[in-house]
């Protein structure tokens, strides 16, 4: 079930939104719309992570014996691949 949510867009917007239809991004301007909004959600989510992520090094930075573990695996990583 949708809702209808009453929405101003200027002439420009509209022209963007037709155009992203157009292309077949979303069947319709509702589906861009709704489309959009998913992808807002999402990179304010990635975002939030993000800031939880570079918080946490500030509290508790890597050190050295990280980055050596850090090697090691990737070493190992690589040298077991088939290539």
């Amino acid at each position: 079930m949708t809702t209808p949510v009453p929405t101003r867009f200027t002439d420009d917007e509209l022209t963007i939104i037709d155009a992203l239809v157009a292309e077949g991004i979303g069947e319709s301007r509702s589906a861009v719309i709704r489309r959009g909004v998913h992808h807002l959600a999402d990179a304010v989510r990635r975002a939030r992570v993000g800031t939880t992520i570079a918080e946490s090094y500030r509290v508790v930075p890597q050190t050295a014996e990280d980055d050596e573990l850090a090697l090691s695996s990737a070493i190992a990583l690589t040298e077991a691949e088939p290539w």
